[in-house]
C-alpha cells in the first residue's frame, strides 16, 4: 500500500488521546453506576464526621458541672470548632483537587478521632479548645459541605441537585440523630464515654473511604452519571496550586456581588442553625424545666425531618429557581425562631411538635440551592467558591454560638438570641432574591 504521508522527513504527529473517548459507555448495565457507590460512602463518611459535632450541645452542662467552666468559655471552644469547620473548607476543596478525595478525607477522619479521643484526658479549659476546637475543627472542616460539592460536581450531571440534598442531609442530620445516644451515655456513664465512642465511629469510616472512593469517574473507566459522550465532567485534569488556588478563587469571586449575597445569607443560615439551635437548644430547654434527654430527643427529630426537607430541596433545586427557594426557606425559618421562646417549657406541647416538624424540614434545606448557584456563578471553581461561602456560614455559626452563650450568662435567658436570629433570617431572604443568575445555566443545572 502506498504511503501518502508528505515527505517532510518527520513522522506524523499523533493526536493527543482524549480521556473521555476511552471511557466505556455503560448504558446497558445491571449494576449501579459507580457514582452511586461513591455517593453512598460519602454519605457514611459525612455521617461519621457529624457524630462528634453532636457532642457539644449535650455536654455543655456536664462540663460546666465538672470543671466549673462558664457557658461562654465552653461555647468559645465550640465557636473555634465551627469557625475552623468553615475556614478550612475552601482549602480542603482545593487540596482534594490537588491530592485526591481519598487522602484528604481519610486524614480528616483520623484528626476527628484523635481530637475526640484526647478530649477525655483534659483538665483545663485550653485543652478543651485544643482538642474539641482545634483538632476536630480542622478535621470536620476538611470534609464539610465542599466535600459534597466536589463529589456531585465530579460524579453527577443528572440528579446533581438530588444527590446534593442527600449528602447534605448526612452531614446535618448525623449531628442531630446522634444527640439522644450521646445524651443518654453522658447521663448514665459520664461525658467521656460518648467522646470515645464518637472517636471510634469517625476512625472506622476511614477504611471505607480508602477502599471504595475514587477521585474521578475517569479513574474507574466510566463517565459521570448522566454525562453525554462529549462531556468532560468527571475527567481527570492536571490541577496545580493547592491551597493557593483557594485564595485565587476567593480573589476572583469577591469581585462579584452574587458571592457576597450568597455569603451573607449563608452566614445567617449558620447563625440560625448550628450556632444557635444546634449548640444551645438543649440548654435553653433545660432552663425552662425540660429534661436534657427530652430536649436532645427533640433535636434528633429535627434531624429526622431534615432528611426529608433537604432531599426535597435538592429535588426542587433541579426544577425551581434556587433564589426563590432560598427566599422561602429563610423567611419561614425567621418566623419559626421568633415564636420559639413562647413554646419552650417543662413539657412538650403540641405547638412544640409543630415547630420541630416545621423547623426540621427547613433546617439545612438552604444548602442544595446554594451549591447550585455557586456552580452557576463560578463554573469549575464552584466547589471552592462554595467553600468560601460555607466559611461565612461557619463564621455566622461561631458568632452565634459565643454570642448566645454571653446572652445566657448576662440575662439568664436565651430569648434575645432567638429574636435577633429571626430578624437576621429576614435579611438573608432579601439578599437571596437579589442574586443575579447567569443567562445560561451550566450543564446539568438547567
Amino acid at each position: 500500500m502506498t504511503d501518502l504521508r508528505p515527505l517532510t522527513g518527520e513522522s506524523p504527529t499523533e493526536p493527543e488521546p482524549v480521556v473521555v473517548d476511552r471511557v466505556v459507555d455503560e448504558s446497558p448495565r445491571r449494576r449501579p453506576h459507580p457514582a452511586w457507590i461513591v455517593a453512598g460512602v460519602g454519605f457514611v463518611a459525612l455521617l461519621g464526621a457529624a457524630a462528634f459535632r453532636s457532642v457539644p450541645s449535650v455536654l455543655i452542662q456536664p462540663l460546666h458541672d465538672e470543671f466549673g467552666w462558664s457557658h461562654a468559655t465552653i461555647s468559645a471552644a465550640v465557636s473555634l470548632n465551627m469557625l475552623l469547620y468553615g475556614l478550612i473548607s475552601p482549602f480542603a476543596a482545593a487540596l482534594m483537587d490537588r491530592f485526591g478525595i481519598r487522602r484528604v478525607v481519610c486524614a480528616a477522619l483520623v484528626l476527628i478521632a484523635a481530637g475526640a479521643g484526647l478530649t477525655v484526658f483534659m483538665t483545663q479549659a485550653w485543652q478543651l479548645v485544643a482538642t474539641w476546637g482545634l483538632l476536630v475543627g480542622i478535621g470536620v472542616g476538611s470534609m464539610s459541605m465542599p466535600f459534597v460539592a466536589t463529589i456531585t460536581g465530579r460524579w453527577f450531571v443528572r440528579s446533581r441537585g438530588l444527590v446534593t440534598g442527600i449528602l447534605t442531609a448526612a452531614g446535618a442530620t448525623g449531628q442531630l440523630v446522634f444527640l439522644p445516644l450521646v445524651s443518654v451515655l453522658a447521663r448514665d456513664h459520664g461525658w467521656r464515654v460518648p467522646s470515645l465512642i464518637v472517636a471510634a465511629v469517625a476512625l472506622s469510616v476511614a477504611p471505607l473511604v480508602w477502599l471504595f472512593v475514587r477521585d474521578y469517574p475517569s479513574d474507574a473507566g466510566v463517565r459521570a452519571y448522566g454525562a453525554g459522550p462529549e462531556s468532560d465532567v468527571g475527567v481527570r485534569r492536571p490541577v496545580a496550586g493547592g491551597a493557593g488556588r483557594a485564595l485565587r478563587v476567593l480573589a476572583t469571586a469577591a469581585r462579584r456581588p452574587g458571592f457576597w449575597l450568597l455569603a451573607g445569607g449563608f452566614a445567617v443560615c449558620g447563625a440560625s442553625t448550628n450556632g444557635l439551635v444546634g449548640t444551645h437548644f438543649v440548654t435553653a430547654a433545660h432552663d425552662h424545666g425540660m429534661p436534657p434527654t427530652t430536649a436532645a430527643g427533640l433535636l434528633a427529630l429535627v434531624g429526622v425531618f431534615d432528611v426529608a426537607g433537604t432531599i426535597a430541596s435538592g429535588w426542587l433545586s433541579d426544577r425551581v429557581d434556587p433564589r426563590y427557594l432560598l427566599l422561602g426557606y429563610y423567611s419561614l425559618r425567621g418566623l419559626s425562631l421568633l415564636i420559639l421562646p413562647s413554646l419552650l417549657g417543662p413539657h412538650t406541647q403540641p405547638s412544640m411538635w409543630v415547630f420541630i416538624v416545621f423547623y426540621g424540614l427547613d433546617w439545612i434545606a438552604t444548602v442544595p440551592p446554594t451549591v447550585l448557584l455557586c456552580r452557576e456563578l463560578f463554573g469549575a471553581d464552584g466547589p471552592i467558591a462554595f467553600g468560601w461561602v460555607f466559611a461565612a456560614h461557619q463564621v455566622g455559626a461561631a458568632i452565634a454560638a459565643t454570642g448566645a452563650g454571653f446572652v445566657r450568662d448576662l440575662n439568664g435567658s436565651y430569648d434575645l438570641a432567638w429574636y435577633v436570629a429571626g430578624g437576621l433570617c429576614g435579611a438573608a431572604a432579601l439578599m437571596s432574591i437579589l442574586i443575579r443568575r447567569p443567562a445560561r445555566s451550566l450543564e446539568g443545572l438547567a
